[in-house]
């Protein structure tokens, strides 16, 4: 699968964006392309390219596995390109992903993806997510957690505890106060 953490699909606007921050009223975001920053009002519709799957006629496919497909079909070179005629694009998407739901999913939703896709290529960030086991992960989890759990243990057994002594010999006392009526 195809890494498309953080980058997202901006309804209205051209290109692809990186989410870089948060802002009290929206997002930052950067162009890909152009690697310009701009604010984006939370009203505005925003898509994940992570969120995004097609028809197929099975269960529906999310974008990053077509993408995988596309980059081993080309090598990790550039797709057909979106402005093809719509026979080549068809026969092209057909060619990757050869299940796809011939009712819903339409030339222009090709074209959106060819579009990302050969987007995302020439920016350099088709960058392909390390596939672990489920018992690598689950071993990788444990040993972080048995880690921490040491660390905090460290921290609690170097806390210093002791009474320190004030310039006129009377020892402090941690949280007590005195106030002088008995």
């Amino acid at each position: 699968m195809i890494d498309l953490t953080g980058i997202i699909a901006i309804s209205g606007q051209p290109g692809l964006y990186k989410v870089v921050a948060q802002s009290k009223n929206g997002i930052i975001v950067e162009g890909l392309a152009d690697k310009k920053r701009t604010s984006i009002s939370s009203t505005a519709k925003v898509s994940s390219l992570e969120d995004i799957s097609m028809f197929t006629t099975g269960e529906d496919k999310p974008v990053s596995e077509i993408m995988k497909s596309i980059f081993d079909k080309e090598k990790g070179g550039a797709c057909v390109d979106a402005k093809a005629d719509d026979k080549t694009i068809v026969a092209y998407f057909a060619a990757v992903l050869p299940e796809y739901d011939k009712e819903r999913v339409y030339t222009s939703n090709m074209r959106k993806l060819f579009t990302w896709y050969n987007g995302l290529q020439t920016t350099g960030n088709l960058k392909v997510k390390e596939a672990e086991t489920t018992e690598e992960s689950a071993e990788k989890k444990i040993v972080k957690a048995a880690t921490e759990k040491k660390a905090a243990a460290k921290k609690t057994a170097t806390k210093d505890t002791t009474k320190t002594k004030t310039s006129t010999g009377v020892k402090k006392t941690a949280g007590v106060r005195k106030t002088g009526v008995a």
